[in-house]
């Protein structure tokens, strides 16, 4: 196939070039052409990675792969570039304004950490490890997203699963209806399955994707991090990877994690009681609670305790109107609009697109490719199509979902699935207001990576309203407005399971973080993944499952899980003026929108706090919502 990312490996050079010979240029020229060159290569390893992950064809797929190595060893090549380092350390930055001397900061630190000031031997491997790493990392994610795995399970076996999912699934030949790991099905069948056959049995498949191949994949993965963490002056990847990051370092993020999990502990102990008490009705004299029960049987105590129909709710959340709703409240609250565009070359006949406009001037442009398919990223993101930049272009977003389809039946969301889709617009918010930076180097969700999750974990707070929820949530027959009694009642219900929850955000984090700290050569990560999961949640290891082989943060946040939580943290302190003045109340709203998501990276992210908040982050608002409910 044509390779179609060349031209800009080729442009990109040709600038590099003329930063390099034109000493004399003015710092704002000279500086351009730099932040030109990275923006075109990075631009085109964004097209390729969503390619990578989305398009139909897998001769498609591949190509896009094949570039984006190219794409990355182009990147790799130019950061280890030393006479390039040293003509950006020579522009004369005297009287230049702060976000250029952030973008000119950040730069030179990216080079040093790439290893552009070693010695020619050091740098030669450190450009294969980073090379070679890339291509584990797309087999990683390939091994993941290609794997999905079918159980067949006779009709009577799904009792307790919802009407509209039921009708929307007809038995084949064999008169057994297929169920799969994806969420769409995965999620509905351990959450509402009364059977505890079926819920184990999808469990164990779900924790078997990718075996056998990515356990070496992963031991490949791990080896090679370690080795370039070594060669970069770290002691092991976790300290590489958490040095530029808000936490400030290794030691720090452990002790995060630890302190998270001891405040959460007791809690978590109370919540694992109940879920026992509550099996031992169906099944007296059971023992234990299995990690296929867990969902299961909370879902039974919130009904029980606090009168929340969950499934009931999903009558009032159609995949559509959510859709719609989720747009409406976010144009409402920023002040912008959403206008559908007809694209016919998208990649895919579903994918929807809008402009986003401010009044009548084009802010950027979002697709929505929201539903299932072969060959298709298996999870929830925001990916990048364009990072915009101010008077040059605008941003585009790329929503990848799986969510159910409309069809015949009605495509029916439960609560969980409407707060993924905020939190993932909370990315995709982020990514277009964010990409109007005078620099593109700042464009987007260019801030510290463990703030990155803050944005889209503080929109996940819109969906416990009820006022927000009856502005889109009604009945898929009648019309009527969601019950706001409902909506109360199934926020008082998330109320249980919080330290369970907590506490198994924690083992996800201390898996990514203990993968990375741990000498490779010799490691049993099945060993080191059973041995945490029992050290942070209530639940045994079960053998012959391997949830690391197909953890897909593995491969983009490797040691920084942690950071899930560290920007909940952060988030639940910038919902305390949403409080004070109300969810729907545009003061707020504009304002965070100009302190935290317009700035995209121009300053460090404990500067755009301080900004919206007036003051230094607090820890109080997070300690106050975990230990809330009880």
């Amino acid at each position: 196939m044509t390779r179609l990312f060349e031209p800009a490996i080729q442009a990109a050079r040709e600038k590099i070039e003329q930063f390099r010979s034109s000493p004399s240029l003015p710092r704002d020229e000279a500086l351009g052409l730099l932040d030109d060159a990275f923006a075109l290569l990075g631009n085109a390893a964004a097209h390729a990675s969503l390619l990578r992950n989305v398009h139909p064809s897998a001769e498609v797929r591949e190509a896009a792969e094949r570039d984006e190595q190219e794409l990355d060893a182009c990147q790799t090549e130019l950061s280890l570039d030393r006479g390039l380092y040293q003509a950006l350390e020579r522009v004369d930055l005297s009287g230049a304004d702060p976000v250029t001397l952030w973008m000119v900061e950040r730069s030179l630190r990216e080079f040093r950490r790439a290893g552009v000031d070693r010695d020619d031997a050091t740098r030669a491997r450190v450009r294969e490890l980073r090379e070679e790493l890339v291509r584990i990392g797309q087999e990683f994610s390939r091994n993941v997203r290609d794997d999905v795995k079918e159980l067949r399970v006779d009709p009577a076996e799904l009792v307790g699963l919802p009407p509209d999912w039921l009708a929307s699934r007809r038995p084949g030949e064999d008169g057994k209806i297929a169920v799969t790991t994806d969420p769409t099905d995965y999620v509905p069948v351990v959450t509402w399955a009364e059977s505890g056959s079926v819920r184990e049995r999808l469990w164990r498949l779900q924790r078997q994707r990718a075996h056998p191949q990515n356990l070496e994949v992963l031991g490949r993965m791990l080896s090679r991090r370690a080795e370039l963490a070594r060669l970069l002056g770290h002691p092991n990847w976790a300290s590489y990877a958490t040095e530029d990051k808000m936490i400030g370092g290794e030691a720090e993020a452990v002790a995060f994690v630890e302190r998270i999990a001891a405040a959460a502990g007791p809690r978590m102990e109370r919540d694992a009681d109940a879920l026992l008490e509550r099996k031992r009705r169906d099944l007296p004299g059971a023992e234990r609670v299995h990690p296929w029960d867990s969902a299961f049987y909370s879902e039974k105590i919130k009904a029980e305790r606090f009168g929340a129909d969950a499934r009931g709710a999903r009558s009032y959340l159609e995949y559509r109107a959510v859709r719609d709703g989720v747009l409406a409240l976010t144009g409402a609250l920023f002040g912008i609009t959403y206008r559908p565009v007809v694209v016919p070359d998208a990649w895919h006949p579903e994918v929807e697109t809008y402009d986003v406009l401010e009044g009548e001037r084009p802010l950027g442009r979002i697709w929505l490719d929201m539903h299932p398919r072969e060959g298709k990223y298996r999870h929830f993101a925001q990916f990048t199509r364009v990072n915009g930049q101010a008077g040059r272009r605008l941003p585009e977003g790329v929503l990848v979902c799986n969510f159910p389809r409309p069809g015949e039946a009605p495509a029916l969301l439960d609560l969980s699935e409407v707060r993924t889709l905020l939190h993932e617009f909370g990315h995709l918010l982020h990514h277009i207001l964010g990409g109007h930076t005078r620099w593109a180097a700042h464009s987007g969700v260019a801030t510290e990576w463990d703030f990155v999750e803050a944005p889209s974990q503080l929109l996940e707070e819109w969906v416990r309203d009820p006022a927000v929820l009856r502005r889109f949530a009604r009945h898929v027959e009648t019309g009527e407005p969601i019950p706001a009694e409902l909506v109360l009642k199934l926020e008082a219900s998330e109320e249980f399971g919080k330290g369970l929850t907590v506490r198994q955000q924690m083992w996800y984090a201390a898996v990514s973080l203990e993968l990375h700290r741990r000498d490779p050569a010799g490691l049993d990560t099945t060993a080191l993944v059973a041995e945490l999961m029992e050290r942070y949640t209530p639940f045994r290891h079960v053998p012959d499952t391997f949830f690391h082989e197909s953890f897909g943060h593995l491969d983009g946040y490797s040691a920084l899980y942690y950071t899930y939580m560290w920007s909940l943290v952060i988030a639940k302190d910038l919902f305390s003026p949403f409080q004070e003045e109300g969810l729907l109340a545009t003061g707020p709203a504009h304002r965070y929108r100009r302190a935290i998501l317009e700035p995209g990276g121009s300053k460090p992210a404990r500067e755009l706090v301080k900004d919206f908040l007036g003051r230094e982050s607090s820890f109080a608002p997070f300690e106050r919502w975990l230990s809330s409910g009880e």
